[in-house]
């Protein structure tokens, strides 16, 4: 769905594929991770401006994706994504070698090659950003269906070339046992803007623990803010607007907007000036 200023809604693709995030590249295009589900094809997309589909990956070595969940971009263009399978766990073909299923994240380069840049360092990795200064790699972890797991937002340390550091993980921020990071986005001081928590509780696993809304969270994982949203369940947010200091939030079937003090860091419209 589209949604325009005037606040009326339109389609904008049909069949979405099961698409889940969504993200502009630096022209302008609309990506999109296609997840499971009866219209799902397990892919990452692009929108080209006259509405054909391009399909940036749908394989990873010849073996389909679990469900590609969410996406970022970072300043040379590459683009992270998250893999987890949420909901029947039948079929996922990528393993390690020793059979384990493999919820990964992957990197794609300009020039199409696919790269496997985490495996069993995130359980099931939800929401992804990549810094402003393409130093860090910010990861959602969030298995909602399984007790005594993570459920925290790590940062890990990248290179020049996009690889994780091994051994860099770090732990920013803990959602106890309630419903853990969704969608997540950044402000221009690098502060992450986290949908996740719950209203109402879903037990057996998630509790109220972290009330449901967007949590406000500096890069060295201090708790500056917090926009409660009474829907379950608060799934994403991002920032609009011609000034960018709208923050939009998705939570069940609703749409929200709350205007904040420091404008976001959206990269395909924050860097036109570096990019031009």
């Amino acid at each position: 769905m589209r949604r325009d200023r005037t606040g009326t809604m339109h389609v904008y693709r049909q069949p979405s594929g099961a698409a889940n995030g969504l993200l502009f590249d630096y022209q302008g295009r609309l990506m999109a991770c296609e997840g499971p589900g009866p219209q799902g094809h397990l892919r990452v997309t692009r929108t080209e401006h006259d509405g054909t589909i391009t399909v940036l990956t749908d394989n990873y070595r010849g073996k389909k994706y679990a469900g590609p969940n969410d996406l970022a971009i970072d300043s040379k263009g590459r683009i992270y994504f998250t893999d987890p399978r949420y909901g029947p766990r039948n079929g996922l073909e990528i393993v390690d070698d020793k059979g384990r299923a493999i919820e990964g994240v992957y990197r794609i380069d300009p020039d199409g090659s696919v790269t496997q840049v985490l495996t069993h360092e995130v359980d099931r990795p939800n929401g992804i950003l990549v810094s402003a200064d393409d130093r860090f790699l910010f990861v959602a972890d969030n298995n909602n269906n399984t007790p005594k797991v993570p459920r925290v937002v790590w940062r890990f340390t990248l290179t020049p070339g996009g690889t994780v550091i091994p051994g860099s993980r770090k732990q920013l921020y803990d959602f106890g046992r309630g419903r853990g990071a969704d969608g997540m986005a950044l402000d221009a001081k690098g502060r992450l803007y986290i949908a996740a928590g719950r209203t109402v509780p879903s037990p057996p696993h998630e509790t109220i623990e972290a009330p449901g809304g967007v949590y406000v969270v500096t890069p060295e994982g201090k708790k500056v803010g917090f926009a409660p949203i009474p829907e379950d369940q608060v799934t994403n947010c991002t920032f609009g607007d011609k000034d960018l200091k709208t923050l939009y939030i998705t939570a069940g079937h609703t749409l929200w907007s709350i205007r904040v003090t420091t404008p976001g860091f959206v990269p395909w419209l924050s860097r036109k000036k570096d990019r031009k």
